[in-house]
C-alpha cells in the first residue's frame, strides 16, 4: 500500500511580475466537449499505461484562496490575474478534462501550449474574482467541488455552480467533507463520492467523471472505488505519477502565495518536464 503525500512547495521562486494590460479581445482558449466525440471514443481501446506515461505532460494548475492573505494557500487578486494574463500573453489555452482525457487514453490532439486550470474547495472568491479574471481571455476552469460547504458564508451558491456549468466550465467532485480518501470505509465510498456527486449532478445537470484527492492524498485500493463510480480520471497533486495508473494520478501544481507572475510560469514549465 502506498500513499503520496502533498508536494505544493517544493520549486524556486523567481522575482519579476507582469503589469501589462490584456488585449481588447481574447481568442477562444477553450477546447469544446462534444457528446458525439465522446461516444465514438468509447469505442476505441484506451491506451495502455505506458503510452499514457510516455505523453508530454500538460500543465495542471491548482487555486485554492484568491484573496489578500499570507497563506500558504492564498494567491492575491492581483498575483492572479497577472498571472492569468502571463498565460494568455504567453499563448497558452485552457483545456478541459475531457479533453486532457481523451488526449491520454486515445491520443487525441491538445491545443499547442494547453494549460489546464482547477479550483478547490467551492471557495466563493473563485467565482467572484477567479472567474470573473479568467473571461477576460476567454479562460475555462475545473471546479472540484466539496459538497457539504455549497450555499454556506464565503463559498459558491448552487446558482454559481450551474452557472459555471452552463458557460463551458468543469464542475467536478471532490468528496463531501474534504475526508481523505485513504481512510474511507464502504460507507464512506458512498457518502464521500457517490452521494456527493449526485448532488453536484442535480445542480448543473451534467454527469460527474473526474475527481480530486483531498489533498492530493490516494493509495492503491483507492482507485478501484472509483473506476466503480464510474470516475474517468482523478488528480492528485505534484508527486509522481503512478505507472500503473496514471489516469487516476493525474499530477497538479499548487500555485501558493509569494510567487512571483515570472516564478509560476517557470515552476510550471518545470514541474511538467518531467
Amino acid at each position: 500500500m502506498r500513499t503520496l503525500l502533498i508536494a505544493s512547495l517544493c520549486v524556486a521562486m523567481a522575482a519579476c511580475n507582469s503589469n501589462s494590460n490584456p488585449d481588447s479581445k481574447a481568442q477562444t482558449s477553450s477546447t469544446s466537449n462534444n457528446d458525439s466525440s465522446n461516444a465514438t471514443n468509447e469505442k476505441l481501446a484506451i491506451n495502455d499505461a505506458a503510452t499514457i506515461m510516455s505523453r508530454p505532460q500538460v500543465p495542471v494548475l491548482c487555486y485554492h484562496h484568491i484573496r489578500d492573505r499570507n497563506e500558504s494557500y492564498s494567491v492575491s487578486p492581483q498575483s492572479f490575474a497577472e498571472q492569468m494574463k502571463a498565460l494568455y500573453d504567453s499563448g497558452y489555452k485552457t483545456v478541459m478534462p475531457d479533453d486532457l482525457y481523451n488526449y491520454l487514453a486515445y491520443g487525441k490532439a491538445l491545443p499547442e501550449k494547453p494549460v489546464m486550470l482547477t479550483y478547490d474547495d467551492t471557495d466563493l472568491e473563485q467565482f467572484t474574482i477567479g472567474y470573473t479574471e479568467m473571461k477576460k481571455y476567454d479562460f475555462k476552469g475545473v471546479f472540484f467541488i466539496m459538497t457539504i460547504s455549497i450555499g454556506r458564508p464565503r463559498y459558491m451558491t448552487k446558482e454559481m455552480l450551474k452557472q459555471l456549468a452552463e458557460e463551458g466550465n468543469a464542475v467536478e467532485g471532490h468528496t463531501w467533507d474534504h475526508h481523505m480518501v485513504t481512510k474511507y470505509t464502504a460507507a464512506d465510498w458512498e457518502k464521500q463520492v457517490t452521494e456527493a456527486n449526485a448532488k453536484i449532478e442535480s445542480i448543473t445537470g451534467k454527469p460527474v467523471q473526474y475527481f480530486a484527492y483531498p489533498f492530493g492524498l490516494w493509495k492503491d485500493s483507492s482507485i478501484a472505488p472509483l473506476k466503480e463510480r464510474k470516475m474517468k480520471m482523478a488528480f492528485q497533486l505534484s508527486t509522481k505519477r503512478d505507472s500503473t495508473e496514471p489516469l487516476y494520478t493525474v499530477r497538479r501544481m499548487i500555485v501558493p502565495s509569494g510567487w512571483s507572475t515570472a516564478g509560476m510560469i517557470k515552476s510550471m514549465k518545470t514541474t511538467f518536464s518531467r
